[in-house]
């Protein structure tokens, strides 16, 4: 089945920053919404945040004014800078299309958030 590729994650200390990025096939990523999800160790994967085909973006309460969500295109990449990264930020980071899971949940990328 197609799916996306995850990459970028990593350990980083509190108030530390990463840029993740997501490869979906060109046959899916030009055409829909997309987003990135985080799946936390014991808890639901949840949406961070969702990014429109023309580039309309939406936030969760717990990403606003510290992550930004962009796309490019022409590369069918997606990509979410994460600033002043918290404890609480970290897990599993995937990304699909939104509201329909259109592909296979990839690998996904592993973000730690600790001193």
């Amino acid at each position: 089945q197609v799916q996306p590729v995850e990459s970028g994650g990593g350990l980083v200390q509190p108030g530390g920053s990463l840029r993740l990025s997501c490869a979906a096939p060109s046959s899916i990523a030009p055409f829909n919404t997309m987003g990135w999800y985080r799946q936390a160790p014991g808890k639901e994967r949840e949406l961070v945040a969702q990014i429109s085909r023309d580039g309309y973006t939406i936030y969760g309460e717990s990403a606003k004014g510290r992550f930004t969500i962009s796309r490019d295109v022409a590369k069918n990449t997606m990509y979410l800078q994460m600033n002043s990264l918290e404890p609480e930020d970290a897990g599993v980071y995937f990304c699909n299309t939104f509201p329909t899971r259109l592909m296979s949940w990839g690998q996904g990328t592993q973000v730690t958030v600790s001193s």
